[in-house]
């Protein structure tokens, strides 16, 4: 396969990605994917190997291409199948993120599998928007171990009913089902009018032309970095339990063109819900990765090829079932890119950032009352690291997630809430010779009773910054004026206000005189 034809085939394995969210998105009934585009789609060799990817949500990608090999090596498959599943420790993230995969046949034979995964508001946890404070998995909601939800082109109504019957709102949670059966069917007919042009044989030849230049270009990527072993430390602010400060490390061993990240010397996993399965660790890896690799490295399992992640079984980045993970999807997966980013900063001063704002500051919240139930979840974005070329962003959303914010409009249209203030935190960045970005504030008053968790990071732990520049300010969370833990669930009442302020990033080279 030529250069050209190599690069038409990649654009059109992303191009079905990219027309698979389309269809998700308009057709979902949800803020959460609707508006704040918490989903993302994938395309998988038949093994399970990734081929192609939109430009979503990182942490959902990254974990699936570490896992999606053993989930569907368990499965028996047909035409016009759908496998459903959440469970993190079977090849989800947390239980809100839902993942359906869908087979592609040609000539008789399984070809490659279509995916997408979203993250659902509601997930029949015991607190709105099933990010609750939790110390077990079976806390978090329903937990779906992977299961055909279609069979045959026949959808399992009996089981998509109990999956629903757990939900405080089924008519919408359907429809956000339905969309991602939309999604999937969309990719299966565009992979398989691919196939068809291309042939099963020609597809094949091209995915192994594919993952051999992602190889070169990663392997080509990480000849750059000084062969060496660096080593980083971070911290964990608590994880609602009561244990607080727990320490993350990770160790990187860099030869010629190939790098193993050991994560040993990491805490025991928690009561708490900040620990993660290796997957979700692995993604903050793999996206700092990518990262380094030129802008045409295409999305693909040979671009990983070079890489080897290992912690310690039952450690905070590999836990074992069932521990509570809630957060670790969210919030632990940020440390892992700071640490990861601190150990490469190191070998490669003048290319990494200082730490940006290291939380997705989750806030959800709701009601549980007959008739009136309902489910908001929001990340809020904040201040991103300044680096050689440039001080960081301001109120944005940083490495593992590029969610949007939900609009002013739809939050106060949708739901009992009104926005009092959405603005920048000024000052809230790191100072250096390039300052590092200010984090949000954003205040809301309930206008109905509700139930409200917050799951926060950094309000403990600074964003650092880099060669001796500023922090950025750790985060708050407020109400009425009062603080809050990082780590908080409470019941609010029509008129009181929650303001949470985000983190700044940190500042690159202290200033100058």
């Amino acid at each position: 396969m030529n250069p050209i034809e190599l690069s038409i085939f990649t654009s059109r394995l992303s191009a079905i990605c990219d027309e698979m969210g389309a269809v998700l998105r308009n057709a979902a009934f949800s803020t959460n994917i609707r508006d704040r585009l918490d989903f993302s789609c994938a395309l998988f060799d038949a093994n399970g190997a990734l081929c192609a990817q939109a430009a979503h949500i990182p942490v959902h990608l990254g974990s699936m291409a570490f896992a999606m090999a053993d989930v569907v090596s368990t499965m028996a498959w047909s035409p016009g199948d759908m496998v459903i599943l959440n469970d993190p420790f079977l090849g989800g993230t947390h239980l809100p993120d839902v993942t359906l995969i869908a087979p592609v046949f040609a000539q008789g034979e399984g070809a490659a599998f279509v995916v997408n995964r979203a993250h659902h508001a509601d997930i029949g946890a015991g607190s709105p928007g099933s990010m609750p404070v939790s110390r077990s998995l079976h806390e978090e909601g329903v937990v779906i171990s992977p299961v055909h939800l279609i069979k045959r082109g026949q959808r399992d109504e009996t089981r998509l009913r109990a999956i629903l019957g757990r939900m405080r709102n089924p008519l919408e949670a359907r429809g956000d089902y339905l969309a991602q059966i939309s999604a999937n069917r969309a990719g299966v007919e565009r992979l398989s009018a691919l196939i068809a042009e291309w042939g099963l044989v020609g597809f094949r030849q091209g995915l192994t032309a594919l993952n051999g230049y992602g190889e070169r270009l990663a392997r080509d990527a990480l000849a750059c970095i000084p062969p060496g072993t660096y080593r980083f430390e971070d911290w964990m602010d608590d994880d609602g339990q009561g244990r607080e400060d727990i320490p993350i490390r990770v160790t990187l061993e860099v030869g010629a063109d190939a790098l193993r990240v050991d994560f040993a010397g990491t805490a025991e996993q928690v009561p708490g819900n900040i620990n993660c399965p290796l997957a979700v660790a692995a993604a903050g890896v793999l996206y700092v990765l990518r990262c380094l690799m030129p802008p045409q490295t295409p999305a693909c399992a040979g671009s990983f090829r070079p890489v080897r992640i290992e912690a310690p079984p039952g450690c905070l980045l590999n836990a074992r079932y069932p521990a509570a993970v809630a957060a670790g999807n969210v919030e632990t997966s940020s440390r892992v890119v700071d640490l990861v980013l601190g150990a490469l900063a190191q070998a490669l001063p003048d290319r990494i950032p200082a730490a940006s704002q290291g939380s997705m500051n989750n806030l959800a919240m709701g009601s549980r009352e007959s008739g009136l139930a309902w489910d908001y979840y929001e990340t809020l974005g904040g201040g991103m690291g300044a680096g050689a070329r440039g001080g960081g962003l301001s109120g944005v959303q940083t490495h593992m997630t590029n969610t949007l914010n939900t609009p002013v409009e739809v939050l106060e249209t949708r739901f009992p809430l009104r926005v009092h203030r959405y603005a920048l935190r000024r000052g809230s960045g790191g100072e250096g010779v390039r300052r590092g970005g200010d984090g949000l504030v954003r205040e809301l008053e309930l206008l109905a009773p509700a139930e409200v968790t917050l799951l926060t990071e950094r309000r403990r732990h600074p964003p650092w910054g880099l060669n001796g520049a500023g922090a950025g300010a750790v985060g708050r969370n407020l109400l009425n004026d009062v603080a809050l833990p990082g780590k908080a669930a409470f019941l609010a009442e029509p008129g009181d206000r929650l303001r949470i302020e985000t983190p700044g990033g940190g500042g690159w080279n202290p200033p100058q005189g």
